[in-house]
């Protein structure tokens, strides 16, 4: 087991938890998506990317983005598009840094500032991703014309947004962030015990 300076705690429990969360992306995302216009998806699967973050760190979070997103051009049979790929790393990377290092530091952290940075990193990502970054890859690597596709892509940014807000919220602060944290603990004390014993 490693832990990184974004204190991700890298051990067979975060794999198979991110492992999880790769699968529930991929089911929301590419199974259960609305196309609005053909240049949008009404979807929930971001959630998935943005509870990796929030729960295992930065690292993790990115890392889910992007497997995730390999996996679904594979299953789809489109080509990667970088850019695409850049915005599906930011959705687990930008809400994790409101809490860097998951679930493991935000004890000290009140509810209701909790709520405020969820909901914070949560818009901003929708934000950057939705209507910038994603934007972008559809135009400069689809040859897709800005102004025909930007209307639909705010109306996506303006009705998965506050759903997301919500969803990541209630998850949050669920039995399912307690338990964990609770693993994520006794995996870090199992960590500091074997280098203790052996030295």
């Amino acid at each position: 087991m490693q832990r990184s300076r974004y204190q991700t705690v890298w051990c067979t429990y975060t794999l198979v938890c991110l492992g999880a969360l790769t699968a529930i992306y991929l089911i929301l995302s590419r199974f259960l998506a609305i196309n609005i216009g053909g240049f949008g998806r009404i979807q929930l699967g971001a959630v998935a990317r943005i509870m990796a973050g929030l729960w295992f760190g930065p690292l993790a979070g990115g890392l889910v983005g992007l497997v995730s997103d390999l996996l679904g051009c594979l299953i789809q049979g489109y080509a990667v598009n970088p850019i695409i790929t850049l915005g599906a790393i930011l959705w687990g990377v930008i809400p994790a840094l409101f809490f860097p290092g998951g679930v493991l530091s935000s004890s000290g952290v009140t509810k209701k500032s909790g709520i405020i940075r969820l909901c914070a990193g949560t818009i901003i990502t929708c934000l950057v991703c939705t209507l910038f970054v994603t934007t972008a890859g559809l135009v400069l690597f689809n040859g897709m014309n800005l102004y025909a596709i930007l209307p639909t892509r705010a109306i996506q940014f303006c009705l998965q947004t506050p759903v997301y807000c919500v969803l990541v919220c209630l998850l949050y602060y669920s039995p399912v962030t307690a338990q964990i944290r609770s693993a994520l603990l006794t995996q870090t004390r199992a960590g500091v015990h074997t280098a203790r014993s052996m030295r």
